[in-house]
């Protein structure tokens, strides 16, 4: 074989050596993209799955409302805290506000804003000892329990407690039918939906009735 021949082969062996390098090259570089772009898409996946199991010790906080002496007994007051599980941007919308039911020296009802129906802020009216939610005309009677309208349960209640004559509550996620908050202690009572109101129909309308005629437009 002459010295040309074997240069010719030395050369092919050498170019097919440099193809298998490169596209071994760019297969492995294909693969690391697969694989960076499989942890983005699961990474939130895996956090949805597994966050109902490792919680955040946010959820876990008791947050305080104020003191004891701040809610008189047999009234009801909206107050405002601060959401334990929220982040530097969210703003204003990390102040979450409730509305405390004092009926006795250490008994408290703590209700979340937001109607059982579609979670529209409820207002509270103290002439008619009603709450009403101003969207699709839900009402509720003073201890949270149905009255009448679309939603199918009482207003939602987070878990109280009094220490150090400060009034906590368990916050760091809205209380609803699917977390601890929303059933409470587990019993059957009037916001859950399992006591039926001890009001007629026909007064719990009339109450509403009384509670929206001043408001409406005088004919002059």
């Amino acid at each position: 074989m002459s010295d040309e021949s074997t240069s010719t082969v030395g050369e092919a062996a050498g170019a097919t050596a440099g193809d298998l390098s490169r596209r071994t090259f760019l297969m492995k570089v294909g693969i690391a993209l697969n694989a960076v772009v499989a942890a983005a898409i699961a990474t939130p996946v895996v956090a949805y799955l597994l966050g109902p199991v490792i919680k955040r010790k946010d959820y876990l906080e008791w947050v305080a409302l104020g003191g004891v002496e701040d809610f008189p007994i047999g009234e009801t007051t909206l107050v405002s805290y601060h959401n334990p599980f929220s982040n530097s941007w969210d703003g204003a919308t990390a102040n979450v506000p409730a509305y405390v039911k004092r009926t006795g020296a250490n008994d408290f009802t703590v209700f979340a804003i937001n109607c059982a129906h579609l979670g529209c802020p409820v207002r509270w009216f103290k002439e008619s000892q009603l709450f009403m939610c101003p969207c699709h005309g839900g009402v509720y009677y003073a201890d949270g329990s149905r009255a009448s309208g679309p939603p199918e349960r009482g207003l939602f209640t987070y878990e109280v407690k009094t220490q150090n004559g400060k009034l906590l509550i368990d916050a760091g996620q809205m209380p609803t039918l699917s977390n601890r908050a929303a059933n409470g202690n587990g019993a059957d009572g009037p916001c859950s939906g399992g006591e039926w109101p001890k009001e007629s129909a026909e007064a719990a309308m009339a109450k509403i009735v009384k509670t929206i005629e001043p408001y409406k437009p005088q004919r002059g």
